[in-house]
């Protein structure tokens, strides 16, 4: 019932996505376009600029949101998402060093394929530094370090940027968002949101354990070292892709996993599937919201889940007070 709830309202706020815009373009012309039957000028809108930015936004929000229940999962923390562990802020070094250098002028995949690599290098180094092995609070403390470097070599790319135009590219890649993402865009990301999404799920039941305790799973048969692989790993390449489609977008791995774990019983195994969904209604409904808002120029979509997360993080951080204790 929950899942079917969900995802009715993925596919409604994926057809309001396509709907909604500042060319007015009624249902049955919307249907016709999708069905290759309209004109070429709704055609060209549906299929090339509305559906591709749509789908960028559910599948985004969709993979963010399964990372952020796996994470809270393995660390046991409500307040963990896809930053905790230093991969969005790597994968966002790799980003922002393809712009430097000027790899992006040069490909088109050069952005998205650095996000991604340096997404894994950033699982590279966990395991480096023995992330099998780490108690939770170890785990965090590392991902600290990571993302603080990376984001000081962020600061010094946009300090020393070759010029005004790089500078822009890093800003605007920075703050988020999926304007004018394409299906080649989505193409390249579906391999790695895949293998994410599959890692994860087989990590769920493990982590079913692991919530009562590591010592008690342990008893149960679960093998901590394969779980903390498999939801590393999965929650990795799934932010990878994510950085490398719309750019930095925070809080939404956070929010959704708590709006939707009273339904699941708090269960971290069940909870995975119904983030995801939830997560993605909540980017295409807060997209779509930023291309009809009456602003002289759109606000990236980074900063306005941004400014609704951030008080989101707040009120969740004062409803749990124990944790840390």
């Amino acid at each position: 019932m929950l899942l079917g709830g969900f995802a009715l309202a993925g596919l409604a706020g994926l057809v309001l996505a396509v709907l909604a815009g500042t060319a007015p373009i009624g249902l049955g012309e919307t249907l016709a376009a999708l069905a290759g039957r309209g004109s070429q000028a709704v055609e060209l809108i549906v299929w090339q600029v509305r559906l591709p930015r749509a789908l960028a936004a559910f599948c985004v929000g969709a993979a963010l949101g399964a990372s952020g229940a796996v994470l809270q999962g393995l660390l046991r923390n409500p307040l963990a998402d896809p930053g905790v562990l230093g991969v969005s802020a790597m994968s966002a070094l790799g980003a922002v060093i393809a712009i430097y250098f000027g790899l992006a002028a040069m490909s088109l995949m050069a952005v998205p394929v650095f996000a991604v690599a340096f997404a894994l290098l950033a699982t590279a180094i966990l395991y480096l530094f023995g992330a099998s092995r780490m108690g939770s609070v170890q785990l965090i403390l590392v991902g600290v370090g990571l993302s603080s470097f990376a984001g000081a070599l962020i600061a010094l790319a946009m300090n020393l940027a070759p010029n005004p135009f790089s500078l822009s590219d890093m800003v605007n890649w920075l703050l988020g968002s999926v304007a004018n993402r394409s299906f080649a865009d989505l193409a390249f990301a579906a391999p790695f949101w895949a293998a994410g999404a599959g890692l994860v799920l087989m990590a769920g039941p493990g982590l079913r354990g692991l919530s009562l305790g590591e010592e008690t799973a342990f008893t149960l048969g679960v093998d901590l070292k394969r779980t903390r692989a498999l939801a590393i790993l999965g929650a990795a390449l799934l932010t990878g892709a994510s950085v490398a489609v719309a750019g930095t977008i925070g809080f939404v791995g956070i929010v959704a996993p708590h709006l939707v774990r009273p339904f699941v019983r708090h269960d971290p195994a069940d909870l995975i599937v119904p983030s995801a969904l939830a997560a993605g209604v909540v980017l295409v409904l807060a997209d779509t919201a930023l291309r009809l808002a009456p602003f002289t120029q759109e606000l990236k979509l980074g900063v306005a889940a941004a400014l609704i997360g951030a008080p989101a993080f707040v009120w969740i951080a004062a409803r749990h007070r124990s944790i840390g204790r």
